[in-house]
């Protein structure tokens, strides 16, 4: 919203774990008037019940919902490139698997490329090299500091 002048209309696009970062976003996307534009590995998908909510918001308020499993399709002409940790705490076993599992992706300029020529990237922190290669985290276009500085005021 600071970055933008507002929420209404904005296409968010969340590329990684179905996690409840996700989660969150899933709930609140649809009551502020943003599409959202989801891309998870199979098997890594967010919860079914957040997912009808999140359906179910999306028809009240007439917003878009996409989820599929390819990456570049959910950056298509999206305005935010959002990800999050692939392995949460209490997961540090499943890491092998779960770095296969999430092999493409990462979000990298070609992914950029697929986004609207506004896009901006969040990131929650901290944040390791394949969920987002430097290039993209040290651009202009991210908003990681700024989205960081926001919550320690919330806290």
């Amino acid at each position: 919203q600071e970055h933008y002048g507002g929420l209404q209309g904005l296409t968010i696009a969340w590329i990684g774990d179905g996690n409840n970062v996700l989660q969150s976003f899933m709930t609140s996307a649809a009551k502020l008037g943003m599409h959202l534009r989801i891309a998870t590995p199979r098997g890594f998908e967010p919860d079914l019940g957040i997912t009808k909510i999140t359906e179910q918001n999306s028809k009240e308020y007439g917003t878009k919902l996409l989820l599929t499993t390819d990456p570049l399709e959910a950056a298509d002409s999206a305005n935010v490139l959002v990800t999050d940790t692939w392995i949460s705490m209490g997961q540090e076993e499943e890491k092998k698997g779960r770095l296969k599992a999430f092999q493409g992706y990462q979000i990298t300029m070609k992914t950029a490329k697929c986004a609207a020529s506004n896009w901006t990237f969040l990131h929650c922190l901290p944040r390791k090299p394949e969920e987002v290669d430097d290039e993209v985290f040290y651009s202009p276009q991210s908003l990681v500091f700024q989205e960081a500085e926001n919550r320690k005021w919330t806290i």
